[in-house]
């Protein structure tokens, strides 16, 4: 009686699924515009920057943390963004590269490696109020092994 209705139940879903064309199903597969759109808009908040002692440590996109590197953390530009951050209290401004997911600090939008975090003149707050502005987007995530 079991395969009965396992086979049943196929047959359902087998009758039940859309027949798309190659190109619909390749359309399917795109981001949506207006999601795309929302990511290349700028973003003030709070940026705080990331010890030391994480250097090694693996990061969303795969690769291991540098300190000296220009890796930066949001929670939702794609891993692979390259975006201009400018510190809203001194006007000195870096470009990152989207690699980790985070902050998850309450009031926070980024973290941004030390090398960042002194051309910011940031290090001896820890923390400062930033305009991030995305300047190049890809369409999906980008992690090491596609890069």
């Amino acid at each position: 009686m079991t395969s009965l209705a396992a086979g049943a139940a196929l047959l359902v879903l087998g009758v039940g699924a859309p027949d798309l064309s190659p190109s619909q199903a390749a359309a399917a597969e795109r981001p949506h515009p207006a999601r795309h759109a929302h990511h290349a808009r700028p973003q003030r908040g709070k940026a705080s920057y990331y010890s030391s002692r994480l250097s090694g440590r693996r990061m969303a996109n795969g690769a291991r943390f540098n300190p000296n590197s220009n890796a930066a953390a949001h929670r939702t530009l794609p891993l692979g963004t390259t975006a201009r951050v400018t510190n809203l209290e001194n006007g000195r401004t870096a470009e990152v590269r989207v690699e980790d997911r985070g902050p998850y600090a309450r009031g926070r939008i980024l973290d941004v490696s030390p090398k960042v975090a002194g051309q910011l003149a940031m290090r001896k707050d820890g923390t400062a109020p930033v305009l991030v502005e995305p300047v190049r987007v890809p369409e999906r995530d980008q992690r090491v092994a596609e890069r």
